[in-house]
């Protein structure tokens, strides 16, 4: 959601200063279930409240598919103290900053204030939990600007439909294997009841986390939150079901036309394990190795000295149940797809079978660090942290420690977890292509 004001811009980033201290916090939970975590600095008078949800896409009925993104909209519209229209406005003339955003697995809402509208913004984010209002005039006004989103960012967007084609393809059973905007059918079709249904379900407390983070008392927010949190009603229990997918034994092979682009690209796609398992970590040194900047393998020799693509790319898609592993290339003639993928291929194998040297480990292991360091330099990206690491990976200490574990790869380890995954009959490769029609005009 593109709602984001800067009026508050110089101050949020100065929240912080990139250094490798410890990220003090305190957690405690209400009776509601409502998980709540503080995280004090003072060092600029702004504050942050924020509430992440344990829904997303693949929390949906694959009849009714993109019900969370339409969420993270529809739970601006108002609340019964909160008129319709105005939840923007009261941020915006109280000099705040608000967004949301919505993955496969979990959805974030946050306000940034003045320090000393911190009661403002607990009060702001409990009536979201408590009182919202879902009635057809909202359901209609944002189910055109989920349409105009899609249009924008999907439909006419050039490689727009690149990660729902991976994810489309690798994913058999679990629901990651649908788009998260999800499908405008399902949304027209689906009625009043069932969106009042679905904020019934999952918007509870007892299915969420609230972060403060940045300027406060902590005794006077604990008063706030027991005040405007504590007599929400705990929801329901929420039984979830577990997707199990079958391991990808050979090649899966797919083609998808996109009119909005003129240069192919060819994909290779693995199946990999959740984000919370040590070779998920692993997997994301692997894509440094190859991807990571222009000195990295893959972009050195296939973009730089070869000259046979324009653009070369790997990401690890790490999710809470499963990952994916995307290499991507764009070719340069007179190099064809087929082409880039040999040599995709013959760089994988030299990982599955040559250690790296110990040099480029303690490049790999600085480079993390430095991540490391720069998503924990400010109250935002703290706040983002605190609520990702006790919601999807059950370890709020995380954000202290998961350092620790990429520090200690070893080089074997890159070499084996590159055996394990990233073998020819274990893929997606998914032709990229410009749509007939659009070859003929």
């Amino acid at each position: 959601m593109k709602n984001s004001l800067m009026a508050l811009g110089a101050l949020f980033m100065l929240g912080g200063v990139a250094s490798a201290q410890k990220v003090a916090f305190e957690e405690y939970k209400l009776d509601n279930g409502l998980h709540v975590i503080l995280h004090n600095d003072p060092s600029a008078p702004t504050v942050i409240t924020s509430v992440m949800y344990h829904v997303g896409a693949k929390d949906e009925n694959p009849e009714r598919t993109g019900f969370a993104h339409f969420f993270e909209h529809l739970l601006f519209e108002g609340t019964e103290n909160i008129k319709r229209g105005e939840w923007f406005k009261i941020v915006t003339g109280n000099g705040g900053v608000n967004n949301a955003n919505t993955t496969d697995d979990r959805t974030y809402y946050y306000e940034v204030f003045p320090s000393n509208n911190l009661e403002l913004g607990l009060w702001m984010e409990a009536e979201r939990m408590l009182h919202p209002v879902i009635n057809q005039i909202g359901v209609d006004t944002q189910n055109e600007v989920v349409k105009e989103e899609k249009r924008l960012r999907v439909d006419n967007q050039p490689y727009g439909n690149f990660l729902a084609e991976v994810k489309k393809n690798i994913f058999r059973k679990h629901p990651y294997r649908w788009a998260t905007i999800g499908s405008m059918s399902h949304l027209d079709a689906a009625t009043l009841e069932e969106f009042q249904a679905f904020n019934k379900k999952f918007y509870i407390p007892n299915n969420a986390v609230l972060i403060v983070a940045g300027d406060f008392k902590k005794e006077q927010a604990k008063e706030w939150i027991q005040k405007y949190f504590g007599p929400i009603k705990k929801g329901a229990a929420i039984q979830r079901e577990t997707f199990v997918e079958e391991p990808i034994t050979q090649t899966i092979k797919a083609k998808f036309e996109d009119a909005n682009i003129q240069i192919p690209a060819i994909v290779a796609a693995y199946r990999t394990p959740s984000m919370k398992t040590r070779d998920a970590r692993v997997l994301d040194m692997i894509s440094s190795i190859l991807t990571d900047g222009k000195s990295s393998r893959l972009y050195k020799k296939i973009v730089d000295d070869k000259k046979m693509a324009l653009q070369i790319g790997a990401f690890s898609n790490s999710q809470e149940d499963y990952g994916s592993y995307i290499i991507y290339g764009l070719p340069q003639a007179p190099s064809t797809a087929d082409d880039i993928l040999v040599e995709i291929d013959a760089e994988i194998v030299k990982l599955q079978t040559e250690l790296i040297t110990e040099k480029d480990l303690q490049k790999l292991q600085n480079k993390f660090e430095n991540q490391y360091v720069n998503s924990n330099s400010t109250i935002d990206g703290i706040a983002d942290n605190l609520a990702s690491y006790h919601l999807l990976y059950g370890d709020v200490n995380l954000i202290n420690t998961e350092i620790e574990i990429y520090q200690s790869i070893t080089r074997e380890e890159i070499r084996d977890v590159a055996k394990k995954y990233l073998n020819p009959n274990q893929r997606l490769v998914l032709d990229y292509v410009p749509s007939k029609d659009k070859a003929q005009n």
